[in-house]
């Protein structure tokens, strides 16, 4: 990989590496050489090299390499080729034109198919919404023009309300006009509607008292649109810098050792009782944000908040002596009635919660990125609400993508937490047969590869601070898979994620005394009630729900212990292929019952629904408990503390002592369940890499296995069983324990997590501090105008 500065090879070499890099992950890699060597390319003579590179059948990661070198040559020499590749039918390769094409000089002939592109929606069109919106910039009236002749011949209220949000996103006063008369039409649909005001509300330099008059009248009004444009008149008021010039970190008057922080996962519905756990993407890092906000503020709730568990779990193992930060911000999705809700309070010590307002039904995270305009909106306005110092970032999804471009135009740092995601995905794959060169492009379509390995590094280019999860050889992995050198400047960070011990030991210890209340009365009544048809009234909640569920299960399968496993139903989880290997295993049916806690079972989405029907063809619905197999469907987190108790300890005339947890996770970064699994004694089975092996101890705690490998994966579920029954098992978990503790506890992760909040906002305070060292680290690009 060249270094910054450096001297690139000529065209035709960089392309030769690229097309002989041992690996796909590889060659990604030098298809920043490559960009280089075309950027050099004064006279622009390896255009038709490149743009024969661009349509080879055989190799997609060259012809995807090749799109975005013909965007890098001088004096848009590339740009006829890259307005070609437009229309052809190589969707992948449409999306790459349509990205490459934001680095040219605008192309008058371009324009038509870009606004095609937006018409048919999906990533395509968000990036070339990105491209119109960079263009725009030099030629508003041919953009605004085009996309008005495509409003005229537009019907369907989707692809209207796209070609209005891209329309809202070019300057002038016909800009406005045009907004004002689409949201004042009472036949328009009402989204078509509300993205026209919405979109007025970022145009403060118009004719204000009109557009004011407008949206006042409408937000008279009752529903979404009314509640849009009250948020948008909000947004004309507040078209001020986050905070004052020479202002403090923390706000004006606050020294930079308590900060204000701002941290975001936009494909979850996040609240402080992590109530959708598990539904949807509300995974791991749900759970992560909520009780990491607590601990960074000092948040004390081993009194207070139950979580919904009877007030058993809430608050964090020594959150009171955490206290990294004045306040932090936690950023989630929401509806538009959301938009300005405690706004006013973002400045107030403690932890608060936040919504972007989005339209529509919730998407996963792979199907969001046409959201990046109306998520840079919400995002944008609750940075200036909240005036953090520091913004914290964990992904390459959409809401980072969108979160980045609003506190760069505000002028805030961002810390990012960088994983080597997909990377790790897309070399096991490859490993594994399942990708290919060839197939590339299918896989990139489908699962955006190029734009998040592009975008997680343009992030870390211009972070202020890196946070790396602990892994296995981890500096070389970052390198081969990141090309980031990681060792080379002190804005660079090693930090675990953390769990709340305090609250799974509160859950422990709840459950062991339910446990011995249960077993002491069956010996002092032999008429006393069974578990299964009278539960015991006094039993915490959690409890009680686990236990009705287990007496589903049919008499003979209740002396069985049990097999956990936690997480969203996608197939990267690997729920679907747990239940089938165990399905499948009389080792493994016939030793335990296996019981999945994930999923919106009523209300699936469309990767929930994919991973049932796995489930269901492994095990018919009507057959799963009488066979041993329970969905229990999400749970909020503290339910889970009490379950993982209760796998491990049992429950009197339901389920046997000794179970274990299981994760068959094509990857798992760090591995928040597991964590908490080996907290509360249960021996875990677990993914060979990334995260876990820096903490699992194979073969004493649990077992590592290749979990893309059902065979395998079988063997460590059957080692785990014998494992949590031997001897020393209550040992060896109890040191496990002690380990998490003094490693893995959310007061240690706040801690590490405050210094580096601290050293960012100080350093942002002092402009002679800047964030060069962390520019040089890495020479991708932005990824994406944001």
């Amino acid at each position: 990989m060249s270094r910054p500065g450096g001297l690139a090879p000529p065209v035709h070499a960089a392309l030769d590496s690229v097309r002989s890099a041992p690996t796909i992950v590889a060659a990604l890699r030098r298809a920043d050489d490559l960009a280089a060597a075309a950027t050099d390319d004064l006279t622009g003579g390896s255009h038709e090299l490149l743009a024969a590179a661009a349509h080879d059948p055989a190799d997609d990661v060259v012809a995807i390499a090749a799109v975005h070198a013909l965007g890098a040559l001088p004096a848009s020499v590339g740009r006829p080729a890259l307005q070609g590749l437009l229309t052809v039918d190589r969707p992948h390769l449409r999306e790459h034109a349509a990205w490459a094409l934001a680095g040219t000089a605008p192309a008058l002939d371009a324009i038509g198919p870009l606004v095609t592109l937006v018409v048919e929606g999906g990533v395509g069109g968000m990036l070339a919404q990105g491209t119109l919106e960079a263009w725009a910039a030099r030629t508003p009236d041919a953009v605004r023009a085009h996309l008005g002749a495509a409003l005229t011949d537009a019907t369907e209220p989707g692809v209207r309300a796209r070609l209005v949000e891209t329309l809202g996103l070019v300057d002038g006063p016909e800009t406005v006009s045009g907004l004002l008369a689409l949201a004042r039409d009472p036949d328009e649909p009402v989204p078509v509607r509300a993205a026209a005001v919405a979109a007025l509300g970022d145009h403060t330099g118009a004719d204000v008292p009109e557009v004011v008059l407008v949206l006042d009248d409408i937000c008279a009004g009752e529903g979404p649109l009314a509640d849009t444009a009250c948020t948008a008149l909000h947004d004309l008021g507040l078209a001020l810098p986050s905070r004052p010039p020479g202002a403090g970190p923390g706000g004006p008057g606050r020294g930079p050792a308590r900060p204000a922080v701002l941290q975001l996962f936009l494909h979850s519905d996040i609240d402080a009782s992590l109530s959708h756990a598990g539904q949807g993407d509300t995974g791991g890092i749900a759970t992560l944000l909520v009780q990491l906000g607590d601990a960074l503020v000092g948040a004390d709730g081993a009194d207070g908040a139950d979580g919904g568990v009877d007030g058993a779990v809430g608050g964090v193992d020594g959150a009171s002596g955490a206290g990294g930060a004045h306040r932090v911000v936690t950023l989630s999705r929401g509806r538009p009635a959301d938009a300005l809700t405690g706004l006013d309070v973002l400045t107030d010590p403690g932890h608060h919660f936040a919504s972007v307002p989005l339209w529509g039904p919730p998407l996963p995270a792979a199907e969001a990125w046409p959201l990046r305009v109306e998520a840079r909106r919400g995002i944008r306005r609750i940075l200036r609400a909240a005036r953090p110092d520091v913004v914290h970032l964990r992904m390459a999804d959409v809401g980072s993508m969108a979160a980045a471009g609003a506190a760069r135009e505000l002028g805030i740092p961002v810390v990012l937490t960088v994983a080597p995601d997909p990377h790790v995905l897309v070399q096991a794959r490859e490993a594994a047969g399942t990708l290919n060169r060839k197939g590339f492009g299918a896989a990139d379509h489908a699962e955006h590869l190029v734009l998040r390995d592009r975008l997680l590094r343009g992030l870390a280019a211009e972070a202020a601070h890196l946070v790396l999860l602990p892994r296995p050889d981890l500096h070389r992995e970052v390198h081969d898979l990141l090309g980031l050198d990681a060792t080379a400047h002190e804005r660079v960070s090693v930090v675990g994620e953390g769990v709340d011990l305090a609250g799974i030991g509160r859950a422990v210890s709840m459950v062991a005394d339910a446990g011995r209340a249960g077993s002491a009365a069956a010996r002092g009544s032999a008429s006393a009630p069974d578990p299964a048809t009278a539960p015991d009234p006094a039993l915490p909640r959690a409890l009680r729900d686990l236990d009705d569920l287990l007496a589903t299960l049919p008499p003979e399968r209740r002396d069985l212990p049990l097999a956990l496993s936690v997480g969203r139903l996608h197939r990267v989880k690997g729920m679907s292929t747990l239940v089938r290997t165990w399905a499948s295993r009389p080792d493994l049916y016939e030793r335990c019952n296996l019981l999945v806690v994930g999923g919106d079972l009523d209300d699936p989405s469309h990767e929930e629904a994919a991973e049932l029907d796995l489930i269901h063809a492994a095990v018919p619905a009507g057959e799963a408990a009488r066979r041993g197999l329970l969905l229990a469907g999400h749970r909020p987190n503290p339910v889970v503390a009490f379950w993982l108790a209760a796998a491990r300890q049992g429950r009197p005339g339901l389920a046997a002592t000794d179970g274990v947890y299981v994760s068959a996770s094509l990857k798992e970064e760090f591995g928040i369940a597991i964590l908490e699994a080996t907290s509360a004694g249960l021996v875990v089975v677990a993914p060979d890499g990334g995260g876990p092996a820096t903490y699992v101890a194979d073969g004493v705690t649990g077992l590592l296995a290749d979990t893309a490998d059902e065979s395998a994966l079988g063997d460590a579920v059957a080692r785990a069983l014998a494992l949590a029954r031997d001897p020393e098992a209550i040992t060896r978990a109890d040191e496990a324990r002690v380990a998490v503790r003094e490693r893995f506890g959310i007061a240690t992760m706040a801690r590490a997590l405050g210094d580096v909040y601290a050293r960012v906002a100080g350093a942002a305070a002092d402009p002679r501090d800047g964030a060069d060292g962390i520019r040089a680290l890495s020479a991708a690009g932005d990824g994406h105008r944001t």
